[in-house]
C-alpha cells in the first residue's frame, strides 16, 4: 500500500506538470506563429521581398514550444511508481510544468502581437526592424525565465 509521504495519486501531479508544460507552451507558440504569420501574409502582398526578413517572430515563437518539450520530457523521465515517487516530487514537477508552460503562453502572446505589428510596420518604415527585434527578444526572454525556474525545480526533485 501507499504511505502518507507517497500516496498512490502522487504521480498524477507529475503527469499534469509534464502535460501542462507541453500544452501551455504549445498554445503560446501556436498563437505567436498564427498572429505573426497573419501579419507576414498581409505585409507580403505589398512587399514580398521582405518575407524572409520578417520570419524572425515565427522562429522565436517556435522556440517557446521547444522549452515546453524539454521540460515535459524531463518531467516524464523522472516519473516513478508511488513508493519511490512522493507527493513532494509530484508538486515540484507540477510547479515546473506550470512555470514553463504559463510563461511560454505569455511569451507566445507577446511575440504574436509584437510580430504582427512589427512586420507590418517594418514594411512601411524599415528603420523599425531593429526595434521590433529588440522587443521580440524581451518577449522571448519571458519564456526563458520560466524554463530556468522549471529546470531548478526539476533539479530539486531529482536530488
Amino acid at each position: 500500500m501507499s504511505s502518507d509521504a507517497a500516496p498512490v495519486y502522487g504521480p498524477f501531479f507529475g503527469v499534469m506538470g509534464s502535460a501542462s508544460a507541453m500544452i501551455f507552451s504549445a498554445l503560446g507558440a501556436a498563437y505567436g506563429t498564427a498572429k505573426a504569420g497573419a501579419g507576414i501574409a498581409a505585409m507580403a502582398v505589398m512587399r514580398p521581398e521582405l518575407i524572409m526578413k520578417s520570419i524572425i517572430p515565427i522562429v522565436m515563437a517556435g522556440i517557446i514550444g521547444i522549452y515546453g518539450v524539454v521540460v515535459g520530457a524531463l518531467i516524464a523521465t523522472n516519473l516513478k511508481t508511488p513508493p519511490a515517487y512522493s507527493l513532494f516530487h509530484g508538486f515540484l514537477h507540477m510547479g515546473a510544468g506550470l512555470s514553463v508552460g504559463l510563461s511560454g503562453l505569455a511569451a507566445g502572446f507577446a511575440i504574436g502581437v509584437v510580430g504582427d505589428a512589427g512586420v507590418r510596420g517594418t514594411a512601411q518604415q524599415p528603420r523599425l526592424f531593429v526595434g521590433m527585434v529588440l522587443i521580440l527578444i524581451f518577449a522571448e526572454v519571458l519564456g526563458l525565465y520560466g524554463l530556468i525556474v522549471s529546470l531548478i525545480l526539476i533539479g530539486k526533485a531529482s536530488s
